[in-house]
């Protein structure tokens, strides 16, 4: 399951051993290729890492912060802290072995 951010509020993501944060947008091509994957890549994952959804539109202080500046963009966090991120779309493979190499 991914849990959608609102109000630029990041602090149950801060909270957790593994998060996965996708920056997104709404028009946004790439992001909605991506969106089922990261779903099957969620549902995989479970109970491994927590999985959150941002949209910059909607977010824009979080963009800011983490410096998002392409779409689709996933950051993992280790205990609130960047340990990776990777921008573009990336078919599950791919995308799943990222996650779980920054376990």
């Amino acid at each position: 399951m991914i849990q959608r951010i609102t109000n630029n509020d990041l602090s149950d993501a801060l909270k957790q051993p593994t998060a996965v944060l996708d920056f997104s947008a709404k028009w946004c091509g790439p992001c909605k290729m991506l969106a089922p994957v990261l779903e099957n890549v969620a549902d995989a994952m479970q109970g491994t890492a927590s999985f959150y959804s941002i949209d910059v539109d909607e977010n824009m202080d979080l963009a800011m912060q983490y410096r998002v500046s392409s779409i689709p963009c996933i950051v993992i966090l280790k205990n609130g802290k960047e340990a990776a991120r990777d921008v573009g779309f990336q078919p599950q493979p791919g995308l799943q072995a990222f996650i779980e190499q920054h376990l």
